[in-house]
């Protein structure tokens, strides 16, 4: 079967009217760098960028002007929702063969895996309808901000289409490129995703078991911890407590460190433990946390505090509404 599909590739040779990138000398000399560095064939790669469909609405989705940061206590209910906890549950007792298989070959528990694909897609319900390559196209060539990030996508999207033997042309994600139940950067596939089912191809589309393995083998693979907690709800006190806030995600304070500025915990931690030190604005006024090292692998996913509590929370509950002991 040729690499791009017998029906792809026969679509590419047989449409006539002009495509979006046709004449463009950024993608030719992508298509240089592909042909030169990866042995592509040139006349098949231009084939492709011929189909290929500069997308304004994406443009205009990646420059609209990011909205005010939204507070906890209204973050949160965007995704603890009764709905998605008990699709949740669905999910996992579907695919609970997978999820116990997971989290005995990575160390991951069910619940945090089950959480992730909540979170990103609604367990499926909501993975993108934008051709990848159109995404990563758009943004490579007509997004300079961006451009070198998404062009080495687009690279690695054309090298795991051609080592999955997918056609690239029909492929769909997100408006930034992501893919499947997971939402996955090309990147990220190439370098984190698993064939779990064992059929030969990783498809984290539309197999689960693919899906699930992925998310897992990501998490290892960015430090999770086996049997590690993720967060330690804090209780502060004195004028001195927001200085052991931290900057940005990454640990740079230790327990004793933020015992001494006032912070302390009901749970069993080691004064030269690392975290990251945050507050969050809850229903019921401040909420100060300290994220352990599980809690950091969750934000290499989304480098996003926020992301990481909602993932954390949405795991809790769905152990508790699955009644997991």
């Amino acid at each position: 079967m040729p690499w791009i599909g017998a029906v792809g590739l026969l679509g590419a040779v047989q449409h006539a009217d002009a495509g979006d990138y046709d004449g463009s000398p950024q993608v030719a000399e992508f298509v240089g760098q592909m042909s030169r560095d990866y042995g592509f064939a040139s006349e098949q790669l231009m084939a492709v960028f011929h189909e290929v469909q500069r997308k304004q609405a994406i443009l205009d989705a990646i420059s609209r002007p990011a909205e005010r940061v939204k507070p906890w206590k209204d973050y949160r209910p965007m995704f603890i929702t009764d709905a998605r906890i008990a699709r949740g549950v669905d999910f996992w007792r579907q695919h609970e063969a997978a999820l116990t298989r997971a989290e005995q070959q990575y160390g991951v528990p069910a619940q945090y895996i089950v959480a992730i694909i909540g979170v990103e897609t609604f367990f499926g319900r909501n993975t993108g309808n934008y051709r990848v390559i159109d995404a990563l196209s758009t943004l490579g060539f007509d997004y300079p901000p961006r451009a070198d990030f998404f062009r080495k996508e687009l690279r690695e999207f054309l090298l795991l289409a051609r080592e999955q033997q997918l056609d690239p042309l029909t492929l769909k994600g997100s408006y930034a490129g992501a893919m499947g139940l997971p939402q996955f950067m090309p990147s990220s596939f190439r370098n984190y995703a698993v064939d779990f089912d064992g059929d030969g191809h990783i498809n984290i589309w539309t197999d689960p078991d693919d899906a699930i393995g992925s998310v897992a083998s990501y998490f290892k693979r960015h430090g999770w911890v086996t049997g590690e907690p993720v967060v330690s709800r804090a209780e502060v006190d004195g004028p001195r407590v927001d200085e052991g806030l931290t900057q940005g995600i990454e640990p740079a304070s230790t327990v004793g460190q933020l015992q001494a500025l006032g912070w302390s915990s009901h749970d069993a931690l080691r004064d030269d433990l690392p975290v990251t030190a945050f507050r969050l604005e809850g229903d019921q006024g401040p909420e100060y946390w300290m994220g352990l090292k599980n809690f950091y692998a969750i934000t290499r996913y989304n480098r996003s505090v926020m992301y990481a509590m909602a993932v954390h929370q949405l795991s809790q509950q769905l152990l508790q509404a699955k009644g997991v002991k």
